[in-house]
């Protein structure tokens, strides 16, 4: 069986990583050009090691939508083609390259959370279950016939990367299943899967919009717990979550949350100064609705600043959804 890959993002490197330690054969991996692959979140260059240490040979491309992409898969002349953590539909023409099919992986529990972002978009929402798709590929947005999924919780703990994480585990179980089921000969192509039936309602689901970097600005009227999701949902690796004290972007990496308590301070005020014998449990809290935010790590025009740090530079004032609206000094 000849396998092709096309990837980017670091959600599939263990799958990609197990394969190549178990000996399965893969023929190539496609992934963006280095200009288009900077412009990406989460994407890994773990990729170019593996493709070098196995022997797998690489091909950058700019899209998988223009005539590059489909005279390359065709002269590769796939059995079965591997699309994981790419951000393009393909076309139907690349598609029918494949003798076997395409199977790809969506980080949600499909028809729920069908489109762009999924993860991110579940933490947002404050959802506490969290899971994902192995699926034969159509031309349609997530609409294939489901192969296998796999639950697992989001907890209060959790961030983008950490649910990633566990996407990254089960795409690496399903795909090791998926390949035992074809190498013993099992009838699993497009058309025989045992849940086809249930993706039937998929198109009435709404798609998750993409999200953008400018979508990050903090809402303030907003509880404390909302905005607690929020700031987890779109840290590292991703752009970031980001408010305003004066005039000053201010970047919110990392913080924690004290539910239910209540400061009488219009939301955003800084209230002061969190100590801890630990530097890094050192922070300044922040009135919000229904609750207390502790940020722990910020980054402005001057930098990072975390911890300990946090309370060299004496913050004061209230952050905001907007440039310049109200009061607040810029830190000392």
């Amino acid at each position: 069986m000849r396998i092709v890959w096309i990837g980017f993002h670091e959600e599939g490197v263990p799958a990609f990583r197990r394969l190549l330690e178990k000996g399965v054969e893969i023929a190539a991996f496609l992934t963006l050009k280095r200009e288009r692959l900077c412009l990406k979140s989460a994407y890994s260059t773990e990729y170019e090691k593996l493709c070098k240490a196995y022997g797998v040979a690489m091909y950058p491309i700019s899209g998988i939508k223009g005539e590059e992409a489909y005279h390359l898969l065709h002269s590769l002349r796939p059995d079965l083609l591997i699309v994981l953590g790419w951000s393009e539909i393909l076309p139907k023409r690349l598609l029918r390259i494949p003798s076997i099919g395409t199977v790809g992986t969506h980080a949600s529990l499909l028809p729920h959370n069908r489109g762009s972002a999924p993860v991110n978009w579940a933490i947002i929402r404050g959802e506490t279950r969290g899971g994902n798709t192995l699926m034969w590929l159509n031309e349609e947005v997530d609409a294939g016939e489901i192969i296998s999924r796999m639950e697992f919780p989001i907890t209060m703990y959790d961030t983008c990367r950490s649910v990633y994480e566990k996407v990254a585990r089960t795409n690496e179980s399903m795909l090791v299943r998926l390949l035992e089921r074809l190498a013993g000969e099992e009838k699993i192509r497009r058309g025989t899967g045992g849940e086809a039936e249930w993706m039937h309602g998929a198109q009435d689901e709404p798609l998750l919009p993409r999200r953008r970097p400018q979508d990050g600005i903090i809402d303030w009227d907003k509880t404390a717990k909302q905005i607690y999701d929020f700031v987890r949902a779109l840290t590292r690796p991703y752009p970031g979550a980001f408010t305003y004290l004066g005039h000053e972007k201010i970047f919110i990496w990392n913080c924690a949350l004290l539910a239910d308590s209540e400061t009488g301070k219009l939301p955003g005020t800084i209230l002061g100064n969190v100590y801890s014998p630990d530097p890094a449990g050192c922070g300044i809290a922040v009135a919000a609705k229904q609750g207390i935010l502790i940020i722990h790590e910020i980054e402005d025009s001057g930098g990072i600043c975390s911890g300990k740090r946090l309370h060299e530079a004496v913050w004061e004032g209230r952050f905001q959804n907007a440039q310049g609206v109200g009061c607040g000094g810029a830190p000392g």
